[in-house]
């Protein structure tokens, strides 16, 4: 990949170079050009028709002190090796383990964390074909095939994850919509299973599958209209965040099975999310171009980002400069070398004790304390953007500690129509609010933070809702326990019908995105927001809220890093890892993280 021979020739417009570093307060990532993971012959893959390259990183407590592996998948081929990242340069002979598969291609995968060691690892692979195969990829080993005559679902496999805490759970998610809840030990059986309902809501249903003796899948859900396109697990295990090619983030207390809350996107379907470290905040990122920054607790949008020229592949918060002051902003005299050096070495501890303080934030009454949420995207425009989520946007009611604040204040009252304010006794640990809270419509004036003052749609618009929440969250395990093992006969059973693949390779414009929104335009893209869910009729509504009704956020950089579309961003401890469709994985060192002998 000559990327650096391309930057260092300064070829082209300046705004085409593909950059090997970037500058943010923290300093110069840059692009270690040795650590590059691809295919052993480094040739940059035909990405036609092929599935996106995914990521997957474990760490398997190595005694010698270099327990990192990755996984990644390009095409048809699977590759696992050991991961040097700013150590030592990548060596592509010795993959520990590579896979070729025919007739399927793999699309997503997920190490079991908390079973990993040295000798054994546990990977779950799906398929574009439907199937997900559990193997040991230390052992070569290949131990179970799930769904493998197609019997549970025929569409593909767009997200895996292991169920936090546990050995032998895990969730797949569809392209048909559906997701599943497996176990390891349990078989799926040879004819297609039977279902019958456990519980249904607003957009979902859930059923137990209907057998005299435990077979796999041990739920079914049904979410939305069209593919369910990732899942992401709260980090304490107890809620989990779906985003549907509807358009739709809807997150349900897993254990209690029950809808949480809900946002639509500004216009298209939601393609990514993630959550932030306390699980406070829930990132998501689609067609629309966009970012958006919703509460878990307040179950409403409360930013949006906008920097991507085209669609949003992954969002990741950044868990190593997410920061908390309780005090006043460090004050730090000398070089910016020993200043660099200084942060350096803080940002370990830092990031260690950030989501404890973080949960501290909003008990503390006493002195002011200054938070910074950093998060990154990447898209199919070739461009990762890194965002800084600062306390002016999620405070917008209190006085701003004295801190240097990172986004540009333009302070505006508005009315906006559909704007709530929910009870200030929402628990985050149990996820209670003591009910179902209805929004209410223009009940609030406020003062609503513009960030960096970018320019707004003044016809457009789009929101979040709340539902009401179970008391249930902190009983882990209820539902298998109780549900599924007794009084299963009482639900009714739900005819099943076969759900109509929505494509899901569609073309997308380029120059259609929303630095192109104006009022001018605010029919042609009405018009192109129309779907089965009417999205015409969640503008305006807590579900989506106006453009000009919620901060817009800018960006702290911005740059394109590569030729292909960008399907992956990690954040590690000491670097940051992006992959494009050609099949490079990169690491970009962090500030001071660069080793001399590299």
């Amino acid at each position: 990949m000559l990327i650096s021979k391309m930057a260092a020739e300064g070829g082209g417009k300046e705004m085409n170079e593909i950059k090997t570093q970037f500058t943010t307060r923290e300093g110069v990532y840059k692009l270690l050009t040795h650590s590059e993971y691809s295919r052993p012959n480094r040739v940059p893959f035909n990405s036609q028709g092929s599935n996106p390259v995914k990521v997957s990183f474990v760490n398997v407590n190595d005694q010698s002190g270099n327990g990192d592996r990755i996984c990644f998948n390009v095409g048809r081929e699977l590759y696992f090796y050991i991961y040097k990242g700013v150590r030592k340069a990548a060596d592509l002979s010795k993959p520990i383990d590579k896979r070729i598969y025919k007739g399927t291609q793999p699309t997503c995968h997920d190490f079991n964390h908390l079973t990993a060691t040295a000798e054994s690892v546990s990977l779950l692979v799906g398929f574009s074909a439907g199937q997900v195969q559990l193997i040991d990829p230390i052992k070569k080993e290949t131990s179970k095939l799930f769904n493998e005559e197609r019997l549970i679902d025929k569409s593909r496999v767009t997200c895996v994850k292991w169920v936090p805490g546990s050995e032998s759970l895990f969730l797949v998610s569809h392209a048909s919509g559906n997701m599943y809840l497996y176990n390891v030990e349990h078989t799926c059986g040879t004819t297609a299973p039977h279902y019958q309902l456990l519980k249904q809501g607003d957009s979902y249903s859930v059923h137990t599958c209907k057998s005299k003796s435990t077979r796999n899948p041990l739920l079914k859900w049904t979410v939305g209209e069209g593919a369910l396109n990732e899942l992401a697990f709260s980090p304490d295990g107890k809620f989990l965040a779906c985003v549907s090619q509807d358009g739709f983030l809807r997150v349900f207390n897993f254990d209690a099975v029950e809808l949480h809350g809900t946002m639509k996107s500004y216009f298209g379907g939601l393609l990514c999310v993630c959550w932030s470290p306390d699980g406070k905040y829930i990132v998501a990122g689609g067609e629309d171009d966009l970012v958006t920054v919703w509460s878990f607790l307040d179950c409403r949008v409360i930013a949006r980002g906008h920097g991507h020229k085209s669609w949003v592949s992954v969002v990741a918060f950044d868990h190593y400069t997410t920061s908390v002051e309780e005090s006043d902003p460090l004050e730090f005299s000398g070089s910016d070398e020993d200043f660099q050096e200084h942060l350096a070495n803080s940002g370990r501890d830092r990031a260690n004790s950030t989501q404890s303080r973080l949960s501290k934030r909003n008990s503390t009454e006493s002195r002011p304390v200054s938070v910074t949420y950093r998060f990154g995207s990447v898209g199919q425009d070739t461009q990762l953007c890194l965002w800084d989520l600062t306390e002016d946007i999620l405070f917008p009611h209190l006085p701003l500690s004295r801190t240097r604040t990172h986004t540009n204040v333009m302070n505006a009252t508005i009315s906006p129509p559909g704007s709530t304010i929910l009870p200030s006794g929402t628990n985050a640990t149990n996820g209670s609010t003591g009910g179902a809270v209805t929004p209410a419509v223009n009940s609030v004036s406020s003062a609503i933070p513009r960030s960096n003052s970018l320019p707004h749609s003044t016809s457009s618009g789009a929101a979040t809702t709340a539902t009401g929440v179970s008391n249930n969250a902190n009983k882990p395990g209820g539902l298998m326990d109780g549900a599924i093992a007794t009084g299963v006969s009482k639900f009714a059973t739900l005819s099943l019908h076969e759900r109509k693949e929505r494509h899901h390779d569609k073309d997308h414009k380029r120059n259609h995105s929303m630095g192109h929104i104006s009022s001018k335009s605010s029919d042609k893209l009405n018009v192109l927001t129309k779907s089965k869910t009417d999205a015409a009729k969640t503008l305006g509504t807590p579900l989506c809220p106006r453009m000009e009704d919620v901060p817009l956020l800018e960006p702290l950089i911005c740059k394109k890093i590569a030729h292909e579309r960008l399907t992956v961003l990690i954040f590690l401890e000491d670097c940051l890892v992006t992959a494009c469709q050609e099949g490079f994985i990169c690491t970009w060192a962090r500030p001071g993280k660069v080793v001399s002998s590299f």
